[in-house]
């Protein structure tokens, strides 16, 4: 009886410790940044920190996810001339547009871009995909210069220069008159993921780091 008493014990204990794995599991994804916080803390998206605020795009990424963000440098915005930035930011539909052309669903890790040719934006666009001698380039204009940037709701990979659906072609090159600019499509691919971008207001922490350059 004594015996049998022990090894009921023992397989209750069992039973705990294989039930507080998973509950701890959770409570280490809790523990660590979301995509947003992730990307701000890194110091070098505050032009992508401000253009997500812009959209109302932030609690979206804040989200259960999961997302895969190819996130632009501040550098790579510089990139784009100063007329069409600002042209993008006064006007959040086609900002958005943009912005979600650089999300994928789910959790997309660099061993597995390398095996793919294209991936679907959350935009609906596609995005191409190449790789050479190990490099990763998209649309074959933009570089990955880093990946597998990990966060509790998605992973981040890093670009030196921003991409534009292929949809949005028309934009100026020049930092002269800002062109018109087709409106995005009308059903967003992954817009059961972006919740019908239904948006709550821009965390303060977010505010804070996005300055606005201009």
């Amino acid at each position: 009886m004594i015996r049998r008493k022990s090894f009921g014990v023992a397989l209750a204990g069992v039973a705990v410790l294989a039930g507080a794995a998973p509950a701890h599991a959770a409570i280490l994804r809790q523990a660590q940044p979301d995509i947003v916080d992730t990307a701000v803390a890194a110091g070098q998206f505050s032009t992508l920190a401000r253009a997500l605020q812009a959209a109302g795009l932030v609690d979206t990424l804040k989200g259960p996810g999961p997302f895969t963000v190819f996130a632009p440098t501040d550098a790579a915005f510089a990139k784009v001339p100063e007329a069409t930035l600002n042209a993008l930011l006064a006007d959040p539909a086609r900002l958005r547009a943009v912005l979600t052309y650089h999300v994928a669903a789910g959790r997309v890790m660099a061993a597995d871009v390398l095996q793919l040719q294209s991936a679907g934006s959350v935009q609906g666009e596609p995005i191409r995909i190449a790789v050479t001698g190990g490099t990763v380039r998209l649309n074959g204009s933009s570089t990955v210069t880093r990946t597998d940037i990990t966060a509790a709701n998605g992973v981040i990979h890093v670009l030196d220069t921003v991409l534009m659906p292929p949809s949005m072609t028309t934009l100026p090159q020049t930092a002269g008159a800002v062109a018109a600019l087709p409106a995005p499509p009308l059903a967003l691919g992954g817009a059961a993921v972006l919740g019908a971008l239904a948006l709550k207001p821009a965390t303060r922490a977010l505010a804070t780091q996005a300055v606005d350059r201009r």
